[in-house]
């Protein structure tokens, strides 16, 4: 066995841990089998292999033709009823992404496959417009990128987003957009335009506004700079901002709460969001990894605070619990965050996007009316 090396096993692909060599740029520091894997496996060096004969983990695309494109959910502690995620799994190789578990429904690793076996939904906008004209379709706004980045590095060839936002537009649909990339700035033309109907929020996540914690937390997400950049260019365009401060990790960047919202807000930004570090199924020991070699003088710290508002656990899935937490800690912060809002002068109006102008595309089978 190498490391970095796909084994076979009962028919079952599984996955061996990486060194440091040969996931220079990635977030994860391991690529363990997923929880549906019949074996869990771990490398080590064995002798036969030679550094020099094995390759960096690369990113590969595969192109995924879905079913249906329109994701819907009743979750109370959650801001929007329906959403689209164009790509499965996310180059940006944050160590702390919630979404890392879902990699394992393909068969893949939650850690470095998470980063590097990508999925696109080549057929991403053609299943829009066909659900959009659905006699059935009521329109509420549609969140866009709430698992995986929307506009994560592969975005600038496979163009699925900016395909999703002219359907929306042509259709005169509200959308929210979730990002951590100054990508977003090239599709500020539709932006702008559906801006003018109140269309169209845009949050973008600043979770750190050191560039060197930001290298290790999010190795292939913008710079904070770029980020704040983009907020200002998205607010001068018309184009409502919002900063998410997401996720705030305890005992790592809270200190850095007030900081962000300042700079957020000098940037444009008008409204403000955040979220406590969530870490359910494998993303415990993912990030327990990353803590324990990144930050080895501060890894207790940060899990005793964590645990301090799970009821001592790494994390709790409740409703309610699991985005904000509880408990002295977490009431420290929801306070400190409540008192930076009213100083700046944040959420003073939250703007609620429009649904009365939604105009269904013309599918198959569906008759243009007159007016049309």
């Amino acid at each position: 066995m190498r490391d970095g090396l796909e084994i076979e096993s009962a028919g079952r692909r599984v996955e061996v841990s990486v060194d440091a060599e040969f996931r220079r740029g990635r977030g994860a520091r391991s690529n363990v089998s997923g929880r549906f894997e019949a074996e869990r496996r771990e490398g080590f060096d064995d002798g036969w292999e030679r550094a020099d004969d094995l390759q960096p983990f690369a990113t590969q695309v595969r192109q995924e033709t879905a079913r249906s494109i329109i994701a819907t959910n009743d979750s109370p502690d959650i801001s929007f009823d329906q959403s689209i995620n164009p790509y499965r799994g996310c180059e940006h190789g944050c160590s702390y992404c919630y979404a890392r578990p879902t990699h394992a429904f393909l068969g893949h690793s939650p850690g470095l496959d998470f980063e590097t076996q990508l999925y696109a939904k080549s057929n991403a906008a053609e299943l829009l417009t066909k659900e959009l004209s659905s006699r059935r379709y009521v329109p509420k706004t549609i969140a866009l990128g709430t698992v995986t980045d929307p506009y994560q590095p592969i975005e600038r060839t496979q163009l699925i987003t900016r395909r999703l936002l002219e359907v929306l537009e042509a259709a005169r649909h509200p959308v929210g957009i979730v990002t951590k990339s100054a990508l977003v700035l090239r599709d500020i033309d539709i932006l702008a335009r559906m801006a003018k109907h109140d269309l169209v929020k845009v949050a973008l996540s600043v979770t750190t506004l050191d560039r060197r914690l930001a290298r290790s937390m999010e190795p292939r997400a913008s710079t904070p700079a770029r980020r704040l950049e983009a907020i200002r260019r998205l607010s001068e365009a018309g184009v409502p901002a919002q900063v998410m401060v997401a996720p705030i990790v305890p005992g790592l960047n809270d200190h850095e709460i007030e900081a962000i919202l300042s700079a957020a807000r000098g940037s444009g930004a008008r409204e403000a969001g955040y979220v406590m570090l969530r870490l359910p199924l494998e993303l415990k020991d993912i990030f327990r990894e990353w803590l324990a070699t990144d930050h080895p003088d501060r890894a207790q710290r940060v899990l005793h605070l964590l645990q301090s508002m799970h009821g001592g656990r790494d994390y709790t899935s409740e409703f309610g619990l699991r985005q904000k937490g509880a408990g002295p800690y977490a009431q420290q912060i929801a306070m400190r965050f409540r008192l930076a809002l009213q100083r700046l002068g944040l959420n003073q109006r939250r703007l609620a996007l429009r649904t009365d102008l939604f105009r269904p595309p013309a599918g198959r089978g569906r008759q243009l009316s007159l007016f049309e």
